[in-house]
């Protein structure tokens, strides 16, 4: 290397150097932006999960009859009058498919797949109907609830669904799955 090339190469390392140093000196503290605030327990309110064993579970309660005038003002429009689903719509359909898992077509719906149905109503309450989700109130959520599980003959059809019967149903694939080891 050339000494002029060497004395430049010098140079600019102690330049660099300098520089580093003269920042780390003095660091001036980033301004940040006055965003966001605490967050209360009201802001929280409309955030919800129902675990399986239904801790959380709101008041109310419904009856399959009650839920049947509910289902056909908000759910029938996509998921079907008998609950056959719309797949052009993109809505599954809701009963059936019971003992098809284990097939080369498996139909996957609330009374062939799902094993908790603390699953069905937190579904239901949350995203459901498509057009207008959280607008039910937790007496229709049951309802619905109770309609589709009698639909699928898990349950009786005069049986109420509410916070203390829900988490005590037994699915029928409730045993399909390997068990959350979580508490709930």
């Amino acid at each position: 290397m050339s000494p002029l090339r060497f004395v430049y190469s010098f140079l600019l390392v102690l330049v660099t150097l300098a520089r580093g140093a003269s920042v780390r000196a003095d660091p001036q503290p980033i301004a940040l932006p006055d965003l966001g605030q605490a967050i209360t327990e009201g802001d929280l309110a409309g955030y919800f999960a129902i675990p399986p064993s239904g801790a959380g579970l709101p008041p109310g309660g419904g009856t399959p009859a009650q839920g049947e005038l509910a289902y056909a003002n908000h759910c029938a429009a996509c998921h079907g009058d008998k609950m056959q689903g719309m797949p052009a719509l993109g809505a599954p359909a809701l009963t059936g498919g019971r003992g098809s898992l284990a097939t080369g077509k498996p139909i996957k719906t609330v009374e062939s797949y799902w094993p908790y149905p603390t699953t069905l109503f937190d579904y239901i309450k949350r995203a459901m109907p498509f057009d207008a989700p959280g607008s039910l109130t937790n007496d229709e959520v049951y309802a619905v609830t109770a309609y589709i599980l009698a639909s699928g003959r898990v349950i009786e059809s005069s049986e109420l669904i509410d916070a203390s019967t829900l988490p005590k149903v037994a699915m029928p694939n409730r045993d399909g799955f390997i068990p959350d080891p979580r508490q709930h």
